[in-house]
């Protein structure tokens, strides 16, 4: 019950102080979904995956479908 409270607590202070969090979400998958970004080999193991030099992409790990340049 405590849980309830405090996250109800919390979700109306946010709405309260004008953070828009719906707002903050679709901007973030706007941004997300901009000109693509390129990493070299070397970040894309850095990232855990591994670099497909044929495809020129990242295949796995943080850079998953990020072109190698």
């Amino acid at each position: 019950m405590r849980i309830r409270r405090i996250l109800a607590a919390v979700i109306a202070t946010a709405a309260l102080a004008g953070l828009g969090l719906t707002g903050a979400a679709t901007a973030t998958a706007a941004t997300a979904q901009g000109a693509p970004s390129y990493v070299t080999p070397s970040e894309c193991k850095q990232g855990g995956g591994t670099p497909d030099l044929t495809d020129n992409l990242c295949k796995g790990g943080t850079h998953n479908g990020e072109k190698i340049d």
